[in-house]
């Protein structure tokens, strides 16, 4: 774990998380970007493929695949969950 959270590879099968940093490339962060993925977004680890390379999420009500190099370098910490009550 970092100061900026953990790697989304440590993150089990239906975990829900909120993305701290994105640590690549200007290139490949612009890409993740216009695909939805913004410093403070909500996610949901769907599965990992069986080698563990390629991991499907789930981010604004669509799935989405990223490599695990990429998946690697995106920090993400639990969602801050509001009290209601």
């Amino acid at each position: 774990m970092t100061a900026t959270g953990q790697s989304l590879m440590q993150m089990a099968n239906g975990t829900k998380c909120m993305i701290a940093a994105i640590d690549l490339s200007s290139e490949s962060r612009e890409r993740l970007f216009e695909l939805g993925l913004l410093v403070g977004t909500t996610i949901e680890v769907v599965r990992y493929a069986p080698l563990g390379d390629p991991v499907e999420i789930k981010v604004r009500g669509y799935r989405l695949m990223i490599p695990r190099s990429e998946a690697e370098r995106i920090f993400v910490v639990p969602p801050i969950v509001e009290n209601k009550g």
